[in-house]
């Protein structure tokens, strides 16, 4: 237990920010407070490592550039590996890149992540979170109590909302692999890419299937995360223009 102190220190800080913007909120949402507050939160934690993320996409584009020349050496010294090793830290060395550049920094913000969802599925945070409602349903409240009143239009309003965004995000990450983009990190070379590349478009129905099973402040979480990382798709990984040739 001595060993998940901090992060239990963490969430219980997390959830002391979220009680006090709930508290704020009030006079303004009333009764919908907490859950405001849970989308406001995480939109607050998402702009706070938005500098990762960015230095996440600066990564792929570098290795991006750099791709036909990694392909190039592993066709010349396939039966050399330790040639192959030299001449690939030569590249990267001699451009300013690394091959984990797309991937450190998702590394980073994975602590952030894990705070926030034990802080909306668990009452970790010992603030009675999950005991406040929206439109009548506890935070707490899972799917499988039941859909009666307000609870059916409210998990299946959430619910649709995490499809739509599954289905553009897989959409597009489909795209990209026909494309041979390399799409959020992942290699497009090597003995595993193949199937990377027909999992990848399958991942973000992954986080659907986690909304089926925690409570209702978690899934406010999950849509809210789920389509800012949407809308950053959308904005950093947008398709660059080709620069046009003077004639």
């Amino acid at each position: 237990m001595l060993a998940f102190a901090p992060l239990h220190g963490a969430v219980g800080t997390a959830a002391t920010a979220v009680t006090w913007l709930a508290d704020t909120l009030h006079p303004l949402t009333g009764g919908a407070a907490t859950a405001v507050a849970i989308v406001l939160f995480t939109i607050a934690v998402r702009l706070l490592v938005s500098p990762l993320t960015l230095a996440q996409v600066r990564g792929e584009r570098r290795r991006a550039v750099l791709a036909p020349q990694v392909r190039d050496l592993q066709r010349r010294y396939a039966d050399d590996p330790a040639r192959l090793q030299s001449e690939l830290f030569g590249l990267y060395r001699s451009a300013g890149a690394s091959p984990v550049a797309g991937c450190l920094p998702a590394l980073l913000q994975a602590p952030f992540f894990l705070i926030m969802y034990r802080l909306f599925s668990t009452d970790e945070g010992g603030t009675g979170l999950l005991d406040e409602r929206l439109a009548g349903v506890p935070l707490g409240w899972h799917l499988s109590d039941g859909l009666t009143g307000a609870a059916g239009p409210l998990f299946g309003a959430l619910l649709a909302a995490l499809v739509a965004l599954a289905w553009w995000s897989s959409r597009r990450a489909r795209r990209a692999a026909a494309a041979g983009v390399t799409v959020a990190g992942t290699p497009t070379e090597g003995p595993g890419a193949a199937t990377l590349g027909r999992l990848v478009p399958l991942l973000p129905y992954l986080t659907v299937l986690v909304a089926l099973v925690v409570p209702l402040a978690a899934v406010l979480y999950l849509v809210t995360t789920t389509a800012w990382t949407a809308a950053e798709q959308a904005v950093l990984r947008r398709p660059r223009a080709e620069p046009v040739e003077a004639r």
